[in-house]
């Protein structure tokens, strides 16, 4: 088999079934929301936002506290992703990836079944190609994390925003009522950021296994794709046995309230 032809089958081919496994996945939140980990979370996170602001003066040191470790936890992530990206700039621009990459044979040598199976391993072209897509994952996730860390620092000053003595509104339990909205609003948009930035790390593993060859990143997809079936489903919510024309409404609006996000 000519050299890197196994590349160009398997490696699209591991691209596809995780692009085809999230679009399944955005079709089931949108039809069957109280199935999936991010609905469930969304609605979970609106709840405790009502909850919060229900009692400012007793709740509003929780609430900080609560989204102070949100923030820590993303700024922890964005800087493990940025010294990543670092890292790999360096190996990229140094040529640590030129030369017999892996040690598997050298010129004028006999190939054998194993190393042809691998692909093309050592083309310069290639190596700086894997080196790339790793460092735009892991630079998505440092901009995600930082985007989620400004939402969580908004969400920590509105929450105990006294909506209820805002002169504008007709009603002080009207203008609570929006201020929850407003703040589930952004609290949610700081974790869909934060979901987005451990997605991307999540990416960079088949990538990284794209370094040994093709046949190991296609076969790290269909695993990564089986790990993040069972990280994003839910099999025991009790909401389902519940009133479901309600839950679904409720998330409904939640998910309206979120597009109307600056």
């Amino acid at each position: 088999m000519e050299k890197g032809v196994i590349d160009l089958i398997l490696v699209p081919s591991g691209l596809l079934v995780m692009a085809i496994y999230h679009f399944w996945l955005l079709r089931r939140v949108l039809k069957h929301p109280t199935k999936t980990t991010i609905a469930v979370n969304e609605i979970s996170r609106r709840l405790w936002v009502e909850t919060m602001m229900e009692d400012i003066p007793r709740h509003g040191v929780l609430a900080v506290q609560s989204l102070r470790n949100n923030i820590m936890a993303s700024t922890l992530l964005a800087t493990a992703a940025i010294s990543l990206s670092s890292l790999i700039a360096i190996l990229m621009v140094g040529g640590g990836g030129g030369g017999n990459y892996g040690g598997y044979y050298h010129k004028g040598e006999t190939k054998s079944l194993v190393s042809e199976a691998y692909g093309d391993r050592i083309s310069d072209y290639i190596l700086s190609l894997k080196f790339f897509a790793m460092l735009l994952c892991f630079l998505l996730s440092f901009m995600f994390n930082v985007q989620s860390i400004r939402y969580y620092n908004q969400a920590s000053i509105l929450i105990n925003v006294p909506f209820k003595k805002v002169p504008s509104s007709p009603t002080p339990t009207l203008s609570l009522r929006l201020g929850m909205l407003n703040v589930t609003k952004i609290f949610n948009k700081g974790s869909y950021f934060w979901s987005l930035g451990w997605r991307a790390i999540y990416f960079s593993f088949p990538l990284f296994m794209w370094l040994l060859g093709p046949i190991p990143m296609f076969v790290s997809c269909i695993v990564l794709v089986f790990i993040l079936y069972f990280l994003d489903s839910t099999f025991d919510c009790g909401w389902q046995g519940g009133d479901n024309n309600e839950v679904h409404k409720n998330y409904n609006v939640d998910m309206e309230v979120g597009m109307g996000a600056n």
